[in-house]
């Protein structure tokens, strides 16, 4: 039957959703804003997380500060800080990080801060029209990736049964988008079919943010002419933009199980690791169902957005998964995917850490028999590409006790004091976050490790961590030394560390520093020292050496809220030093 042409214009804006803030402080003789250039100065990092952390406290959250963007200042009674920064909840991957606007008010006379606004930060800017420029390439699989996905959801929205034929012409958008990140716009003429009609269709389309995810607002439009037929409509979905997909079965695939989509992924893992076929077309077409299978099998684990979870599916998908190699091959292939395929691959693995089948970790049985894969992955912070994919999939599998004694008693163990101070940001927080995971999680496990490699391992901890020259890392690592010390787990391992008088002059030092979070840190291991019944005579020569001096720092020693245990805790060591030498 001959098919008649129809004119459909789907317009679709896809919009980067990142996070804002108003509120700021004012008053009448406020002063301008102006940018602080360097962004990286302690004096910034302190405000931005104690923006951070006032916004959990008050809000019950968990964020946790990865990175200042930008930052002004504004003078009023005192100074209005506007910050820019990006914040995490979990892991970096299982939960990317956002952008966030902070409005913090601080008044050093009276060593006052207090937190004015803390919202998400919308980023947009749309360029003008006369920036379009032609697609030159429309049959590139990406391009072709978005009609199909344009089509896909009109037909979901509508409950039509559109089939694209072929993209006719398009044209591309540029535009201005958060921390240089690029935002492209397309606007694409496209036919498609209904069975007994053609209706050609423009779809206009940005995708983009800082997370590599577009979390999209999708508006579908009819002309003039059309309106009688179709409606206007608004709709939301998550869209991968950056993995392409060809078109040939989009709309008449059969249904798969997930132990069929494993199967497949599998095998096509397979030939990623071991394809030396000179064919770059047929060796494309398996890389692009590759990223498309990974991405069916994080949604089948995650839920599509529309729809939660299937534990059925979850179970039938996490037990072929481990029946044979497949995380060892995927581990191995995952520096020939592309960075969309690899971010996808890190949340299925994570995932699957935590599936359970029949009340079993089918996940943690696997590991205990393959723990030569734990070494690929902390290695795995030495590729600057592959360091915050293996991180994110490492920080997941130590969950279980078995892996995380295996790394805790392993050479790794000491390169995590390199990785640590690594000069990419990004990198070097992801593997303190990792550190700080296996000093914690497993208690019992970590009371074993410290007792045995007391040592070795506080002697690093204190030179290349407590006494760093960058400031995040003494920060950090004295907030963890804390938790470590005041677990009660740690109880043999905190007297040992109390009694040496090297340790406690670093403390010392510490308190001393000019950021007020490192000071409030370090009291809360310092007191350790003060508080200790029976304390060696050169711990008791030290703390009467400097009972003065440390009278007059606590006399004026508070937090930036009321905090009546840490006013306790103070007063309890004020008793404890003036009792010394009487």
């Amino acid at each position: 039957m001959q098919q008649n042409p129809r004119c459909l214009i789907i317009p679709l804006t896809l919009l980067s959703l990142l996070l804002i803030l108003s509120n700021t402080i004012e008053a009448e003789d406020a002063g301008e804003w102006t940018s602080i250039t360097n962004i990286t100065d302690p004096k910034v990092t302190d405000i931005a997380e104690f923006a951070v952390d006032e916004y959990n406290r008050q809000s019950k959250k968990n964020l946790r500060l990865e990175t200042v963007i930008r930052c002004e200042t504004q003078s009023v009674v005192g100074e209005n800080y506007r910050l820019v920064l990006r914040a995490y909840r979990g892991t970096v991957f299982t939960m990317p990080p956002k952008a966030y606007q902070a409005v913090v008010l601080v008044q050093a006379w009276k060593d006052f801060k207090n937190l004015a606004s803390f919202q998400h930060f919308l980023v947009r800017k749309v360029a003008s029209d006369e920036e379009w420029t032609p697609v030159e390439d429309i049959s590139d699989p990406f391009i072709m990736y978005v009609a199909g996905f344009a089509v896909s959801h009109y037909n979901r929205q509508w409950k039509r049964s559109l089939e694209l034929e072929e993209v006719i012409k398009g044209y591309q958008q540029t535009s201005s988008e958060l921390s240089n990140q690029p935002v492209s716009n397309y606007r694409l003429d496209l036919r498609a079919t209904d069975g007994t009609e053609a209706v050609p269709a423009t779809y206009h389309a940005i995708p983009g943010g800082a997370t590599s995810r577009a979390s999209v607002a999708q508006r579908l439009r009819q002309p003039e002419a059309q309106r009688d037929r179709y409606t206007t409509s608004t709709l939301s979905n998550n869209f991968d933009y950056s993995s392409s997909t060809r078109m040939k079965g989009l709309f008449k695939s059969k249904p798969r199980t997930p132990a069929d989509i494993v199967r497949q992924t599998r095998d096509l893992l397979g030939y990623a690791s071991r394809s030396t076929d000179g064919r770059e077309s047929k060796r494309e077409e398996k890389m692009i169902e590759l990223c498309k299978n990974l991405r069916e099998l994080k949604s089948i684990l995650y839920g599509n957005g529309e729809s939660e979870p299937v534990s059925e599916a979850c179970a039938q998908l996490t037990q072929e998964f481990f029946r044979e190699d497949t995380l060892r091959l995927l581990i191995t292939c995952l520096p020939k995917l592309n960075l969309e395929a690899r971010k996808d691959a890190s949340q299925v693995v994570a995932n699957l850490q935590r599936q359970q089948v029949n009340s079993r970790l089918i996940a943690s049985g696997y590991l205990e028999t393959n723990l030569d894969l734990l070494d690929i992955l902390v290695v795995g912070y030495e590729n600057t590409d592959m360091a915050l994919h293996y991180g994110a999939m490492l920080r997941e599998c130590i969950r279980h006790q078995t892996v995380a004694r295996y790394v805790l008693e392993s050479e790794h163990m000491k390169k995590f004091f390199g990785y640590i101070q690594l000069p990419n940001f990004d990198i070097a927080a992801d593997a303190s976050a990792t550190f700080k995971e296996l000093l914690t999680r497993h208690k019992s496990t970590v009371a074993e490790f410290l007792s045995k490699n007391y040592d070795w391992f506080f002697a690093e901890y204190n030179s290349k961590l407590l006494e760093s020259s960058n400031y995040i890392t003494r920060r950090q690592a004295i907030k963890l030394l804390g938790d470590i010390l005041l677990d009660r787990s740690n109880s043999a391992v905190m007297t040992k560390y109390v009694s040496s008088r090297d340790n406690l002059r670093i403390l010392m030092n510490l308190l001393r520093e000019s950021s007020k979070s490192i000071q409030i840190e370090a009291f809360h291991v310092f007191k350790l020292f003060a508080a200790r019944q029976n304390k060696p005579q050169e711990i008791v020569s030290i703390l009467v050496a400097n009972k003065s001096k440390l009278l007059r720092l606590f006399a004026d020693f508070k937090t930036n809220k009321e905090d009546e245990q840490f006013e306790a805790d103070k007063a309890q060591v004020i008793r404890e030093i003036v009792a010394l030498g009487l």
